[in-house]
């Protein structure tokens, strides 16, 4: 079953996500829970040599893999250059090439990703036998993602149970596990860097959360909320060494085709890119009306920079009642309100975060946002913005219903019932 299939896949998916809230229903015990987290982990292998059907990934990742293969730097050329007559590179034929989902642009995928893809071209010459090395690869960081969250649940005295809001969700395993997407590393080297943390491994600490940052950029953005929450001397130890081993992880593709490709596509996602957007979607709105054409070039910009100065004000502020992740889980949400693409596998992290807070209106979205997928027909993909709107509407109020109870002490509905 590919993408296509919208009605039939969000019926699937609705009979997998209910499944799921009907286990954290029954409020399971301590010592049931590690069996249902090793039904977790039975559930990602169960894809291990499933195709990733939904996602097209895939083959960026195997052209990146077999350029690394053969000496080539991944950011030196769009792929169009390797078809021209004279530039040919073996594997990367012309029905790879049509596969790809942005053939006009360079890829955006940092060293450590780089690094499996290399691994996962090397190991097997064909685009599933990679695609099953790289699920490889993510099942052992999916589990320890796992095992570490309920580590810290202990940590914070809170319900171990908490841990299934992540392991069991349907969108965190078709997602990572079955898409290939690589929050997966991302989220796993994020986590433990704040349990070295709390171990007083500040060195480990800034280690791990460099090996996030090559993975996916993103882990960037929750670096100011250490601000408050260290003393001097750790936060310049924690940042110095954070940058210094983001900088040996960049060395091995370190040159100007770096630079240059990964700006060029940073500044595309923000100024070009658009995809199941929320408040950005009102802006365009707006800028039809006032000026006849789409501005996102310049609304792209402005949003980039009232989300830095949020996640600024967000890191800064005195949370009385909120640990470390509580915060990261709204420097990431307001991220994501803000940005102009939100793809479904962009909200696992905070999914992951949320385990450590008692909301879960990021639950809900992880169903709503799956409905993404009805937009995708056999002639491309069409986005109906009803969904979008359903989709946002209902996060935000359950958000708010959620952000006015814990303000008054009480837990939300939603809360008490799982």
């Amino acid at each position: 079953m590919d993408r296509t299939a919208g009605e039939l896949l969000i019926f699937l998916f609705s009979t997998l996500f209910f499944t799921y809230l009907w286990i954290l229903y029954l409020n399971p015990d301590d010592s049931l829970v590690y069996q249902l987290i090793w039904g977790s982990i039975g559930l990602r292998l169960i894809l291990l040599f499933a195709f990733p059907n939904l996602s097209d990934d895939i083959y960026r990742f195997v052209w990146d893999g077999r350029l690394l293969g053969q000496g080539i730097h991944p950011f030196a050329e769009l792929p169009a250059f390797y078809q021209q007559p004279g530039h040919e590179v073996n594997g990367l034929t012309q029905q790879l090439f049509k596969q790809l989902n942005s053939p006009n642009y360079f890829t955006i995928y940092p060293p450590f990703a780089q690094f499996i893809f290399w691994v996962s071209t090397a190991i097997t010459k064909t685009v599933l036998g990679a695609a099953v090395v790289i699920r490889c690869f993510i099942i052992l960081a999916e589990t320890g993602s796992i095992f570490l969250l309920q580590k810290l649940l202990l940590r914070y005295n809170l319900p171990k149970r908490n841990v299934l809001w992540y392991a069991f969700n349907p969108l965190v395993i078709l997602e990572l596990t079955g898409n290939l997407h690589f929050e997966a590393f991302m989220i796993f080297f994020m986590v433990l860097a704040i349990y070295c943390l709390l171990s007083n491994s500040v060195m480990k600490a800034a280690l791990f959360l460099a090996a996030g940052v090559a993975s996916k950029l993103v882990p960037l953005i929750i670096l100011p909320i250490f601000l408050r929450r260290l003393n001097f001397r750790l936060l310049v130890k924690l940042y110095l060494f954070t940058a210094l081993f983001i900088l040996l992880f960049f060395v091995p593709l370190f040159n100007v085709d770096l630079l240059n490709g990964m700006s060029s596509s940073i500044s595309l996602y923000f100024q070009k890119f658009e995809f199941n957007a929320s408040f950005y979607y009102l802006i365009r709105e707006v800028g039809y009306l006032h000026y006849g054409y789409n501005i996102i070039a310049s609304a792209g910009k402005y949003m980039a920079l009232i989300t830095f100065l949020g996640i600024m004000t967000l890191s800064l502020w005195k949370f009385t009642r909120a640990n470390q992740f509580q915060v990261i889980m709204w420097v990431l949400t307001l991220y994501l309100f803000m940005a102009t693409t939100v793809h479904p596998w962009y909200i696992t992290t905070i999914i992951a975060v949320s385990v450590f807070t008692p909301f879960r209106f990021v639950i809900l979205w992880s169903f709503m946002i799956f409905l993404t997928y009805l937009g995708y027909t056999s002639d491309g993909f069409s986005e109906n913005l009803w969904v979008v709107s359903l989709e946002y509407s209902s996060v935000i109020l359950l958000m708010l219903y959620e952000v006015y109870n814990y303000a008054r002490g009480q837990e939300s509905w939603f809360s008490k019932s799982f």
